[in-house]
């Protein structure tokens, strides 16, 4: 009897240490799924009451791949994605916006290239199969390892390792946002079908134009003091023909965190300071040496509030 349990927990001690090792692996195959495979689907974004239906095309090639999204609900747009810019055609303004491609990632694409440095601050377990889109999905859970960020489960299509479903959840398990293939088609797509469907002639081209800046120099201490948040980019973007706002954005691989800093001159619009929050999407906002300070991160609000509270300004020798 004594051999049958020491068997039993040795069973239980190798289950719960491959268990990891499995997740990571799955969430490996729907990394790579999401950047080498073509698709084309629908899925729906929910936040609280919100609800925002879009459809996806993804041509995947050697030079990075491009996606089409069209937003079926509300006023029509549609975006396409290169690895390097975001075109966003608004028909009916007639305007087109471009931007530079930062490593902002968009559902489904949601994984960043390394997962190791998930593991650190993340306890990666599997999470059970069931069906999304009418397909067998296996599920991963990521529970955050401190409440410094949420916690997030992701499910993937069991043949293909395609990511169908993607929840933000908070520490009691209650959705904050969740991103859900209805329908998809995993396979060759023509490149025809990723090219925008408005010619946009004659319609107003906006750039927003993101220029490498160091906020140091400029007197600015700005830090994420948040454990494996690392400064993923550092960029001045025009805000206005006569203002810039100066912007650094920290990540952990999932999570990332936007700080902003704006003069406050020639702004027309009242500064509300402190916290408000839109979905996983937590904002704190104060002055700071006649300056506008705006934390912007996918964190529980206690992140975005501690990096605030900590940018300071002093005047550069």
């Amino acid at each position: 009897m004594r051999v049958l349990v020491l068997l039993l927990a040795l069973a239980a001690g190798l289950a719960q240490a491959q268990s990891p090792l499995e997740a990571l692996t799955l969430l490996r195959r729907m990394q790579q799924a999401t950047e080498k495979l073509s698709y084309t689907g629908t899925f729906v974004y929910q936040q609280g009451e919100r609800n925002e239906t879009s459809r996806i095309t993804h041509l995947a090639d050697a030079a990075g791949g491009v996606d089409r999204l069209e937003v079926l609900d509300g006023l029509p747009r549609e975006i396409v994605r290169t690895r390097d810019s975001i075109r966003c055609y608004l028909p009916e303004s007639h305007v087109v916006k471009v931007e530079r491609r930062t490593d902002a990632r968009v559902f489904p694409s949601l994984l960043p290239e390394d997962l190791r440095v998930l593991a650190q601050h993340y306890v990666i377990s599997l999470d059970g199969r069931s069906r999304v889109a009418g397909l067998d999905c296996d599920g991963v859970l990521l529970a955050p390892r401190d409440e410094l960020r949420y916690g997030q489960r992701f499910c993937a299509d069991a043949k293909t390792g395609m990511l169908l479903k993607a929840r933000v959840q908070d520490a009691q398990g209650r959705m904050i946002e969740q991103f859900t293939f209805l329908q998809i088609s995993i396979g060759k797509v023509g490149r025809d079908k990723v090219k925008p469907s408005h010619a946009a002639r004659g319609w107003r081209v906006e750039e927003t134009s993101a220029l490498p800046a160091d906020l140091a120099a400029a007197g600015w201490d700005i830090s994420s003091d948040l454990p494996g948040f690392r400064k993923v980019a550092e960029v001045r973007r025009r805000l206005r023909e006569s203002g810039s706002v100066g912007q650094v954005v920290y990540s952990d691989g999932l999570a990332a965190v936007s700080v902003f800093v704006e003069p406050l001159a020639g702004r027309t619009e009242p500064v509300r300071p402190g916290l408000s929050n839109l979905g996983a999407i937590n904002i704190m906002t104060r002055e700071v040496a006649e300056h506008l300070v705006t934390v912007v991160g996918e964190t529980p609000a206690t992140s975005v509030q501690r990096i605030a509270n900590r940018v300071t300004f002093k005047i550069p020798q």
